[in-house]
């Protein structure tokens, strides 16, 4: 039977380790000139400017991730009102207020993500818990649903390697029972985020940390 979910980009789920897992998140601030959606459950970057912006802002996506997008607050540029979102729609804020980003931007944080596909290596249980503590790539990074707000992100199956620079640490699989089919996309996946910008050596060039899977 298909899994039930195939995509919501990263889904905050608890805290590495037996801390509490509080569900916090920090403010940040988005340029009110910024035309790119940042959609609920998207990587995000920090900028020089002092702002953050989705995954691939910067040129060839190379900047460490500063956490995920939980929401938004900003003054509507048409109403004057304070609008309340859960994605940044890449417009309508009117310029002489701050647009309030809010972001699970705590290191330690795991996050649940689908897989976006199968594939010969990983289509059983088995096969998928080997890669624990391996790293994956993003399949898809930058979209998601203007009617419900959540990002599209998933987690591409063929990516998982020992490699460094990418973006995600597998840390386990989610038991789901609507989403356990493993011969079929959505698997849910337990994450965590790979060279994050706030973790000790962090730095806006992503790659810096020593961050190789095993």
């Amino acid at each position: 039977m298909a899994n039930t979910d195939t995509s919501y980009g990263l889904r905050p789920i608890s805290r590495q380790g037996s801390s509490v897992s509080s569900g916090g998140m920090t403010e940040y601030r988005i340029a009110s000139d910024n035309s790119n959606p940042i959609f609920h459950g998207m990587a995000v970057i920090p900028l020089a400017a002092g702002v953050i912006d989705d995954l691939q802002a910067a040129a060839g996506g190379n900047v460490s991730i500063v956490g995920v997008f939980g929401g938004c607050e900003y003054v509507s540029s048409t109403t004057g009102e304070t609008v309340f979102s859960n994605y940044w729609p890449g417009s309508g804020a009117d310029s002489d207020h701050p647009v309030k980003a809010f972001v699970y931007d705590d290191p330690n944080q795991l996050f649940q993500i689908a897989t976006s596909n199968v594939v010969a290596a990983a289509n059983t249980e088995a096969e998928v818990r080997a890669a624990v503590f391996a790293n994956i790539a993003f399949a898809t990074g930058n979209s998601g649903s203007t009617s419900t707000g959540l990002s599209s992100a998933t987690a591409d199956l063929n990516t998982i390697a020992t490699t460094n620079t990418l973006a995600l640490r597998i840390m386990g699989v989610q038991d789901d029972p609507a989403n356990s089919d493993f011969t079929a996309a959505g698997i849910p996946l337990i994450v965590r985020i790979n060279n994050h910008f706030n973790a000790p050596t962090g730095s806006i060039a992503a790659g810096t940390v020593s961050t190789t899977g095993v």
